[in-house]
């Protein structure tokens, strides 16, 4: 017995929480139908000046699923989603499932080149597209004639919309696409179309996927998470009974919604509650302000640098965001100090939660109301707890458990775990055993059941035999007050084998020597962690949800 088969967490269970999950609906298609049916006029999403009802998301999902099914789109086939934080996101998502497939959100910030991997991975039928994306970036890749594209529809982020407003859409003008079907038109002809035919075939299960959620690829290319209906119906269900959250309140969506974080926490979970969720097409911080003030969303999630931006834009105060009782960053941990900050300039306590697309988000969240500790040793602060029936280890490299307090990689098991990546079976073979996947996250869990992330397994550094955990160096560097932020790396070393190389943003306006940063390093660790070498940039490579992308510094 090494401590986790007790399951010290649910001591930290929020009150009337038990440990297992009744589960409401077998699929998210099932979910988005209860919402249609019980609350067909209630607000579904507010975009601008636009509202949504249900059921005329529902009716929009029918149009685009029809033109599908008429096009040849056939069960399991692919629809790729290129699309921000829009309606036509949640409609296109729907229309998947109602034609019998899979939504394929693919990051709109994409280059044509990665685009053109990402179609040769996917091989999607249809594509629904933002109409600049589609002639900028994806029409030279169709052009080719070597994708398995059929049916494009196109869609303006002024489609709905009149305020235009000029921090989101300075000089975007509608463009209409002569070789696309317009989504708009679609959905406006559609009254008079024949309805889609009930199929059984076409019926999705729990078991099918219901998304190919690409993984941040932080450390290596990016890969393509099979994210099933029961995966995404038990995910959306553990925010709400695990926040709190009521039917019909409204939801922000901070996080992009191509992002397993705004699918789940967002899309998904505005189904289950039949909530109306504030979409705002990209990340504006007054714009976010603005939204906050008018339909007043009561929970969040996002990475922390959105709230980081939030806190910095002088235009923002916490009054803005007041009826935000739910704030909640995913995607790295909070360093304790800019959490203290956030909760002061923001006016609400943000709690950690965390998980990755292979666990179709959460497996692990603080209890609203509660504080996440903070480790005396490391200075790290907890993740949280594992959430409803998932259990998780610490594990050496050898895969045998560790004892309480030792770092080592977490093994996670759970309904929310996925079965394996897209059509690839090596990669799935290395990560997931016996339902169980190994995270790659490096880490250590408490007496009480609190977990703590210290790493990326493959961003140790090990220095002359020495383990060097690029964490730690980067929570010295952020203390240096010209320092904006910092990454670190390993990088061969012929003396030790590696050595530590910092890449650093400094603060506006200052010009700073890498001597003097290397100086300041060196008198606060040992003589094995110090970065030998520094070298300064304008800005950190991220990937589009705020993580530091290592691999491209290296």
């Amino acid at each position: 017995m090494t401590g986790y088969d007790e399951r010290p967490w649910l001591a930290a269970y929020p009150p009337g929480r038990r440990p297992h999950l009744r589960r409401e609906f077998a699929t998210a298609l099932d979910l988005f139908e209860s919402a249609a049916a019980t609350a067909p006029d209630g607000p579904a999403l507010h975009y601008f000046d636009q509202t949504l009802t249900w059921s005329q998301v529902d009716a929009a999902a029918a149009a685009l699923a029809a033109l599908l099914v008429a096009r040849g789109f056939a069960p399991g086939d692919r629809l790729a989603l290129c699309l921000q934080n829009d309606p036509a996101f949640v409609i296109g998502l729907v229309a998947a499932w109602k034609a019998g497939g899979t939504a394929a959100p693919l990051s709109p910030m994409s280059t044509t080149g990665e685009l053109a991997r990402s179609f040769g991975n996917v091989e999607p039928s249809a594509l629904l597209v933002l109409e600049d994306l589609y002639l900028d970036r994806i029409r030279p890749v169709l052009a080719t004639g070597t994708t398995s594209v059929r049916v494009v529809v196109t869609v303006s982020p002024l489609d709905g919309q009149h305020t235009a407003d000029p921090r989101i859409f300075a000089g975007s003008t509608r463009l209409r696409p002569a070789d696309t079907v317009d989504l708009t038109e679609l959905i406006a002809a559609y009254t008079s179309a024949p309805p889609l035919p009930d199929s059984p075939e076409r019926r999705v299960g729990p078991s099918d996927v219901a998304v190919l959620a690409a993984t941040s690829g932080t450390s290596g290319p990016s890969k393509d998470a099979q994210i099933t209906h029961a995966n995404l119906a038990f995910s959306a269900q553990v925010y709400r009974d695990w926040t709190g959250l009521s039917a019909g309140e409204p939801i922000l969506a901070l996080a992009p919604v191509f992002h397993v974080t705004g699918l789940v926490g967002g899309v998904v979970l505005a189904m289950l509650t039949a909530s109306p969720l504030v979409l705002t097409h990209r990340f504006h911080a007054g714009v976010i302000a603005e939204a906050t003030r008018r339909h007043r969303p009561v929970f969040c999630a996002a990475v922390i640098t959105a709230y980081i931006a939030l806190a910095e834009d002088p235009d923002v105060r916490a009054a803005d965001l007041e009826s935000l009782r739910l704030r909640y960053s995913g995607g790295a941990p909070i360093d304790p100090e800019i959490a203290d900050r956030l909760e002061e300039q923001l006016g609400g306590y943000i709690h950690n939660i965390y998980g990755q697309t292979e666990t179709s988000s959460p497996s692990h969240a603080v209890p609203p109301g509660t504080r996440s500790p903070v480790d005396p040793e490391s200075g790290v602060m907890s993740v949280g707890v594992p959430v409803f029936d998932t259990d998780v280890r610490v594990v050496d490299d050898d895969g045998n458990d560790l004892p309480v307090g030792e770092i080592g990689e977490l093994v996670t098991m759970g309904p929310q775990v996925i079965p394996g990546y897209w059509r690839d079976p090596i990669a799935t073979a290395e990560t997931f055993s016996g339902g169980a996947l190994h995270t790659g996250d490096v880490g250590f869990m408490d007496a009480d059941g609190w977990f703590y992330v210290v790493d990326r397994k493959k961003d140790q550094i090990n220095a002359a035999g020495y383990k060097v955990w690029p964490s730690e160096v980067e929570r010295v560097l952020a203390t240096h007050p010209d320092i904006e932020e910092a990454a670190v790396i390993g990088i061969p070393d012929e003396y030790r084998g590696e050595t530590v190389k910092a890449f650093v943003v400094p603060a506006a306006g200052v010009d700073l020597a890498p001597a003097e940063v290397i100086a300041y390093c060196r008198d606060r660790l040992a003589a094995y962690k110090y970065p030998r070498e520094v070298e300064v940039l304008t800005a950190l490579p991220r990937t589009a949800t705020g993580k530091i992308l290592r691999r491209k510094l290296r």
